[in-house]
């Protein structure tokens, strides 16, 4: 019995020190994790890395479309102790909602800061339009401006439907209830209502480079076919203010907006999110080790989230993509 009362004891005092170090494990790691943290929050916008004035480069590339955590991000670096802001762009463009709200938030940024874009690859369609926010566009030679034009696509499996023998009914309580539909012929009456949509915001479009790049009619109507330029081009049609990459951009800061030189450029990340860090799989890891794996999974499970976030480009598109067709 005595053995017994020995052993329960032993087994006891067995689990107080494994807990005690898994704790321990579990504070230690929570410790590194913040650390990094804050390393990894310097580099990217989280927090402002080192004091006074810098020039800060941003980047907007991919397809664009509504994003709320950009927009805060670009108040937040309205109030900062930026002394003037470079914008990379290299995009086809996205949603025209998408692309409005970037340009109505880089235009409130240019408010309060001197903005350069700079083209590295393509600034098409709603990536037009988020370069017009700047004061001053520069793309390299070979860039590729312009697709000032709105989209409106949509697939029709009337044929495939029919081969396959698959009818699809609707009760609609208008007939351009839910119209165009993939599932039937678009009827007169519904590509007339889209065909509106589309020439109301390609007018819109349309207004917004005759007034940002100050064209008349005749040089609006160069641009404003559908079609891609060059930088070169660009140059030429008053689409871009020179030609160039980010060194030409930090020059005409400092010559049209007195920005010092050798004032350093800092990148500023506009997805500032915690939980889109790299390190969330090592503290996993971390946590998975100090027996914790409950709580392992789930920062997994968090940093997941983004990673599988969906495409959704429903409505209308300020988008360019060439044919593979020939």
């Amino acid at each position: 019995m005595s053995l017994d009362a020995d052993s329960i004891v032993d087994r006891r005092r067995m689990r107080r020190k494994v807990t005690f170090w898994r704790v321990t494990a579990a504070l230690c790691a929570i410790a590194v994790i913040g650390a990094l943290a804050l390393m990894v929050a310097s580099r990217t916008g989280l927090t402002e890395r080192g004091s006074g004035a810098y020039i800060a480069r941003i980047k907007i590339q991919g397809l664009i479309r509504g994003n709320q955590d950009r927009v805060d991000a670009l108040e937040r670096l309205a109030k900062s102790s930026a002394r003037a802001v470079i914008v990379h762009i290299d995009t086809p463009g996205g949603t025209t909602a998408g692309s409005e709200q970037l340009f109505d938030a880089l235009r409130r940024l240019g408010a309060q800061k001197p903005t350069v874009a700079v083209i590295d690859g393509l600034a098409a369609s709603g990536g037009y339009i988020a370069a017009m926010a700047a004061d001053h566009i520069v793309a390299l030679d070979t860039s590729l401006v312009g697709s000032i034009g709105v989209l409106f696509q949509y697939p029709n499996f009337t044929d495939a439907l029919k081969t396959l023998g698959i009818k699809v009914e609707e009760i609609k309580s208008t007939p351009l209830k839910a119209a165009p539909s993939s599932f039937e012929p678009t009827s007169p009456e519904a590509r007339a209502a889209i065909a509106a949509i589309v020439m109301d915001s390609y007018s819109w479009f349309r207004g917004l480079v005759k007034d940002r790049r100050k064209l008349d009619d005749a040089q609006l109507a160069r641009v404003a076919d559908g079609r891609v330029f060059t930088g070169r081009q660009g140059l030429e049609l008053k689409l871009v203010d020179a030609l160039g990459n980010e060194q030409a951009a930090v020059a005409w800061l400092q010559r049209e907006k007195n920005v010092p030189q050798n004032t350093p450029v800092r990148d500023y990340s506009l997805q500032p999110r915690f939980r889109d860090l790299p390190f969330l799989h090592v503290a996993a890891l971390t946590f998975e080790a100090a027996g914790l794996s409950d709580f392992a999974r789930r920062i997994e499970e968090w940093g997941a989230v983004r990673a599988i976030e969906r495409l959704n480009l429903d409505g209308l598109l300020a988008l360019w993509h060439p044919s593979s067709a020939n």
